[in-house]
């Protein structure tokens, strides 16, 4: 009988200490990275249903509300930035930035941010005729906002469950890709991409109403084969944060895609004029091709530019690694 009470009792204390161990690793699953490659996936193909999200489309239009109507969804402060550039030929160019507020438990806010437009050209096509249709941009902008996407719809389940979150400011900019196409034979002018984001930081450095850390660019991370090298202006502007995240990549086994070997040259990104205009140290991860005539994928400013060309291990290695590294203390 005393062997039997105390086989129970020693039953009793193994399940407590379960309970305990299950409780334990429950809190510590919370708290790990719970980024959704299929959620990312969803949003890049919904942005793509829309079609090509050329400035002044109607595809663009309706996905712009729609991004507003997400963002707000998840808690998030949003409104649409409009206002003008002068475009690569001379002419006054029409814009439309969406701009977010997620509120978390930090006094700074880290800046997210994506373009979230459709190149108006394929001018990389091998066919002539081809080169005046749109890109569809599932890869080039969608996939960025994808990510960023799910990462606020994480933080705000994290913030329901009364964890701690850190304050972001989300910044999808327009008119990225109204760069200088490759058939324009007029008179050659400076910093006509990134239209969006120089217009932000014009703004921001005036009004700076929001108190921004550093920020995190993200463009082109869907591409199966992905390589994201340490970009020679995110160095210049923002090291410390680039190490940041390349040494959590690598911790999270994602050393095969955030590659030690820096870009070869600088890229004109928009994370840029977000370092340069609005004093924010700025990392751009970016899908860069040493090996390729552009410097990016062979379908880059293609029509092949679609839903074919998006991975969900990359998606997932690009946003468990920016989830974790803001996250982090």
């Amino acid at each position: 009988m005393f062997r039997i009470v105390q086989y129970s009792i020693l039953v009793l204390l193994l399940l407590c200490a379960s309970c305990v161990k299950q409780q334990q690793s429950s809190t510590t699953n919370r708290k790990q990275s719970t980024f959704s490659a299929d959620s990312a996936y969803a949003y890049i193909a919904q942005q793509v249903a829309f079609g090509a999200r050329v400035p002044g489309s109607l595809a663009h239009e309706q996905c712009g509300d729609w991004l507003i109507r997400e963002l707000a969804r998840h808690g998030a402060q949003v409104k649409s930035q409009y206002g003008s550039m002068i475009n690569y030929a001379g002419k006054k160019q029409e814009l439309r930035n969406i701009v977010a507020f997620f509120e978390g438990n930090t006094p700074h806010a880290i800046l997210l941010c994506a373009h979230w437009d459709s190149r108006p050209w394929s001018d990389e096509e091998v066919d002539y005729n081809d080169r005046f249709h749109p890109v569809l941009g599932a890869n080039d902008g969608a996939s960025g906002v994808g990510v960023i996407l799910e990462i606020i719809r994480q933080l705000s389940i994290r913030k329901a469950q009364g964890e701690p979150v850190p304050s972001i400011q989300v910044v999808f900019f327009d008119c990225e890709d109204m760069g200088t196409p490759n058939h324009y034979t007029g008179v050659q002018r400076e910093h006509t991409w990134c239209l969006g984001s120089q217009y932000w930081a014009k703004q921001y450095a005036q009004e700076s109403l929001i108190k921004l850390q550093y920020g995190i660019l993200l463009d082109m991370v869907g591409d199966p084969s992905a390589t994201f090298p340490r970009e020679y202006f995110s160095i210049q502007y923002a090291n410390s944060y680039v190490e940041q995240l390349w040494r959590t990549a690598n911790s999270l086994g994602y050393g095969r895609y955030f590659v030690q070997s820096p870009t070869f040259y600088p890229i004109t990104d928009d994370h840029y004029y977000v370092s340069t205009i609005a004093g924010v140290p700025c990392v751009d991860i970016i899908d860069y091709k040493p090996n390729t005539e552009t410097g990016f994928a062979e379908w880059w400013h293609t029509q092949q530019d679609d839903m074919r060309n998006i991975n969900k291990q990359t998606l997932h290695a690009v946003g468990e690694t920016v989830l974790t590294t803001i996250c982090s203390k």
